[in-house]
């Protein structure tokens, strides 16, 4: 059986594999894992359109400026929509690979 995957952010604990010198995860551990990295993400992508937000509304009294900005807004907004998206749906895949090794499905 090869070794279980190191989920970034996952304690680690569970039975030891003395073969590899590695540490098994619990299933409850990679669901933790997963939860605070799904959190990271989509905090940054709120801190991103946030700080958008805030430069938009610090330059909208300004034409030429304005307009850039808003084009901008939205760029920004469709990438860092995209990239978390794109990230979750790794880390999904990343993760569903850990449980069936975790609980030892094929």
């Amino acid at each position: 059986m090869p070794p279980a995957r190191q989920l970034h952010g996952a304690p680690q604990c569970g039975t030891a594999d003395t073969t590899q010198g590695k540490t098994m995860l619990s299933y409850s551990d990679v669901q933790k894992a997963v939860r605070v990295e799904k959190f990271r993400i989509w905090f940054a992508w709120v801190c991103g359109n946030i700080i958008m937000l805030i430069i938009a509304n610090a330059t909208q009294d300004i034409d030429v400026l304005s307009v850039v900005t808003q084009v901008l807004v939205m760029v920004v907004l469709l990438l860092l929509t995209f990239a978390a998206v794109t990230m979750t749906n790794r880390l999904n895949r990343k993760a569903a690979d850990a449980r069936r090794e975790v609980l030892g499905d094929p």
